[in-house]
């Protein structure tokens, strides 16, 4: 016969593993959030990026809400700015 006493600790576990889920999917959804926040401060025209999207460009003029990117053979595109999701990676 069980004496019950391993079943508290049981119950314990079942209620507070959801509960450090959702706080460990906060903390990490914060630290994006300060990343990429960081990188949108830090954008300056001639760096090459790579936006939410995949393409690839270099940044011609910035203002508060838009980015305009150069995508080769003159080709100007304009993005809001938080669509940047990155620097281009370094080739070579």
């Amino acid at each position: 016969m069980s004496d019950g006493s391993g079943s508290g600790l049981g119950y314990l576990l079942i209620l507070g593993l959801p509960f450090l889920l959702l706080a460990w999917m906060f903390f990490t959804q914060r630290q994006r959030s300060k990343q990429a926040q960081s990188l949108q401060e830090s954008l300056q025209v001639g760096e090459e990026v790579v936006t939410t999207s995949g393409l690839y460009g270099t940044i011609t003029a910035l203002d508060e809400r838009v980015v305009t990117l150069d995508t080769g053979d003159g080709t100007h595109l304009r993005f809001d700015r938080r669509a940047v999701g990155m620097r281009a990676p370094e080739v070579g």
